[in-house]
């Protein structure tokens, strides 16, 4: 964040003040540009191939993607001298690819887990002597359908937030993810349905299930 702030006022000094001091063939700004560019990629490229959180990933992802081309790059003072100058992305294709992979790889670990997390809670909540709770007058269990789809909408909307490519990856391996949690969802509930019909509040329980089918549709 620093680097990005001194990047981006040093240079809309030199767009505004100090170009104009020079002839046109001294590329003022473009000589500063290029240096600004060149040591903030190398800090990027060193950042990267150190070990990285998952979240200092997603960080400086969102700098190669979105930050640095689009916020600064773009910036109504400074592009048009940096159209001109071409300077390219702050990380090699190949390492920004490797840092994508694995980040989808974690997400989609995160995703799973946290799936599977929710159904055993809601299988707890099943055990229990409790009534299921009403959303607009209706059983319906609020972490089962609500925390699932908000789960799976969260995460796609972050990779989407990276890069259109990284939002569609994510995607396409979330939509092998549902499928898979509503077999097991669909068993447990099959199971319930067999050994506890003499549970207090079984029918409240299987309307509240069955409510919440219109939500994952």
């Amino acid at each position: 964040l620093h680097m990005g702030k001194t990047m981006k006022e040093d240079l809309t000094v030199v767009a505004k003040y100090i170009n104009k001091l020079y002839p046109p063939e001294f590329n003022v700004f473009s000589t500063y540009a290029e240096l600004y560019h060149n040591y903030f990629a190398s800090q990027a490229k060193k950042n990267a191939e150190s070990h990285l959180e998952d979240k200092d990933i997603y960080l400086l992802l969102s700098w190669v993607h979105n930050f640095y081309p689009k916020d600064m790059r773009k910036d109504h003072a400074l592009a048009m001298e940096l159209d001109k100058v071409k300077l390219g992305s702050l990380l090699p294709s190949s390492l920004s690819k490797e840092l994508e992979n694995k980040y989808l790889d974690s997400e989609e670990v995160t995703v799973k887990n946290s799936l599977s997390r929710c159904l055993d809670k809601e299988i707890q909540r099943w055990k229990e002597d409790k009534e299921p709770e009403k959303l607009n007058g209706h059983f319906q269990s609020e972490l089962l359908g609500i925390f699932v789809i908000q789960s799976i909408y969260s995460s796609q909307k972050r990779a989407e937030d990276i890069s259109k490519a990284v939002g569609e990856e994510l995607s396409r391996r979330l939509l092998k993810e549902l499928p898979a949690f509503l077999r097991s969802y669909r068993d447990a509930f099959e199971d319930f349905k067999e050994k506890s019909k003499k549970h207090t509040y079984y029918k409240p329980i299987l309307i509240a299930n069955i409510n919440n089918c219109c939500n994952f549709r």
